[in-house]
């Protein structure tokens, strides 16, 4: 009887995991294997990358399309602007994202103000492209500045500057654009880990003295860094496979390609190379998912 019951007790977790894990292999697991196989096949997918390869340039055989994927220029230059855009965004969106929560906080129409700040995010990316290109519109002709920048700029006197076309520039205006779309959505998770911090705390430190900063500083900030961490580690994620902005604004044009944008340009030319750029993209989550889950599993045991 014992054994029996000691059988059944192994067997009734799986049964409960059996939904899930099949959604997992039917939906993740599945198409990934079916990814990687495409990405080791030529331009139509009909038979191995190696077979592309000539006489007169190296060749990494069956791993050709992730020659192209890590070393043409194109991709390079992609590779490079991912890198730029979590170099600038990811902090830029959270910091602005925490200043939100904080000041949302010591509002009087706190649930107005918030609410405007994340309505963006229920903006779709295409949506949002669309309108930000009007703000970023230069007339190059006769014609009167329509774009709101250019037509402040020419208002004040000065000379219209070409946002998106200007590689000096075009790369900053996109993020601002990401910074626009995604800043409501730092400032949720984060003004809810702040509304978690202990009143009690906060004023003991104030009763002894301490200034608002001090007691950001060192109780505050300390407090929500778990939620910080995985707010900047969600960015990450999102940034690594930015797509729709740039997609619409520029196409990836003026120096503006990214992965993503690179990715769906060769889906239909060249499905290889397609697929080995998308392998790569997963690539490069995967340390980012494997920090999150050990972090998540040392807070258990913390606790």
């Amino acid at each position: 009887m014992v054994p029996k019951i000691m059988k059944q007790g192994r067997l009734a977790p799986w049964l409960y995991l059996f939904p899930a894990l099949l959604i997992m292999g039917l939906y993740i697991i599945y198409p990934t294997i079916g990814t990687i196989r495409l990405s080791l096949l030529n331009y139509n997918s009909t038979a191995s990358a190696a077979t592309t390869c000539t006489a007169n340039q190296p060749c990494w055989g069956i791993f050709e399309n992730y020659r192209y994927a890590l070393t043409n220029s194109e991709m390079l230059t992609a590779l490079r602007n991912n890198a730029l855009w979590l170099l600038v965004m990811v902090p830029a969106t959270v910091i602005i994202g925490l200043l939100f929560a904080l000041l949302a906080d010591r509002v009087r129409y706190e649930s107005l103000a918030k609410a405007v700040i994340f309505m963006p995010v229920a903006i779709s990316f295409i949506g949002a492209g669309i309108i930000w290109r009007f703000v970023y519109y230069i007339e190059t002709g006769t014609g009167a500045q329509i774009g709101l920048l250019d037509a402040i700029i020419s208002g004040f006197g000065g000379k219209p500057v070409a946002w998106l076309s200007n590689p000096a520039t075009n790369n900053f205006a996109l993020m601002a654009v990401g910074v626009w779309l995604w800043a409501g959505f730092c400032m949720t998770i984060l003004s809810a880990a702040i509304k978690g911090v202990s009143a009690e705390m906060l004023e003991a430190a104030r009763v002894d003295g301490a200034t608002e900063f001090q007691v950001f500083w060192n109780i505050m900030l300390p407090t929500i860094m778990p939620s910080i961490v995985v707010v900047t580690t969600t960015m990450f994620i999102i940034i690594l496979k930015i797509f729709d902005v740039v997609f619409v604004m520029t196409g990836g044009n003026f120096g503006t390609e990214v992965i993503a944008n690179r990715m769906f340009n060769l889906i239909v030319t060249n499905a290889g190379r397609s697929t080995a750029i998308a392998v790569v993209l997963i690539a490069l989550t995967i340390p980012i998912m494997i920090f999150n889950v050990d972090r998540f599993r040392k807070e258990e045991m913390a606790r």
